[in-house]
């Protein structure tokens, strides 16, 4: 009952974030939810997923389309180095700038975009990458600094092929795109006999 009042509260108002962050621990959809209501973004759209690792360092630059889920990254909308450089140099520079992610993209884990970048529609960011300059549509990038892999078109073609090859296919069809908490404890015991086999059962039994 308090974590229902609190996450009420919190959508309502915007007040008890932290407490709500800690208490009700919300995933990426709820808490982008969370977000594109209070209007953190400069512009949101819908269908996002969020985490709340997800850090946004200038929020009011960045604007994200439709279907934008992030992983714990990183979204820059200045370079920190100026403030040295203007100390050691007497100099007073700025670099700041937005960022803008268009409709269906995924930004991997400990990614980060810097500032004065665009990210087209229909891309994936690979973990780790370092994204410095535009990326266009139709595109997975990665690497440090990113750089472009393959198509999205081709990396989907690959992964439906692998798919199907899966001893839990099956279940993968029935449960369609989204999480399902029922189907999952059966999906990971089938995995786990599939990557691990009779070494692990032996592992766990202690005779190995």
């Amino acid at each position: 009952m308090l974590k229902k009042i609190i996450r009420s509260i919190a959508f309502k108002t915007g007040r008890l974030q932290a407490v709500y962050l800690r208490l009700c621990k919300p995933g990426g959809p709820e808490y982008a939810k969370f977000l594109r209501i209070h209007k953190f973004l400069r512009a949101q759209g819908e269908n996002c997923s969020i985490l709340p690792t997800t850090n946004f360092t200038d929020p009011k630059y960045v604007e994200i389309g439709n279907n934008v889920q992030f992983s714990s990254c990183t979204i820059l909308g200045h370079d920190g180095s100026d403030a040295m450089l203007n100390l050691a140099y007497g100099t007073a520079v700025e670099t700041v700038g937005p960022v803008r992610i268009k409709d269906n993209v995924f930004i991997g884990y400990n990614a980060i975009i810097m500032a004065n970048v665009t990210i087209g529609s229909n891309v994936i960011v690979a973990a780790g990458a370092v994204v410095v300059k535009d990326v266009p549509e139709n595109s997975v990038v990665g690497g440090i600094p990113a750089k472009f892999i393959c198509t999205v078109d081709d990396l989907l073609a690959r992964r439906v092929a692998l798919s199907a090859t899966l001893p839990w296919a099956d279940m993968i069809a029935r449960r369609g795109s989204g999480f399902d908490p029922e189907m999952e404890p059966e999906l990971v015991a089938r995995r786990v006999a599939y990557f691990f086999g009779q070494a692990q059962d032996s592992q766990q039994n202690g005779t190995i």
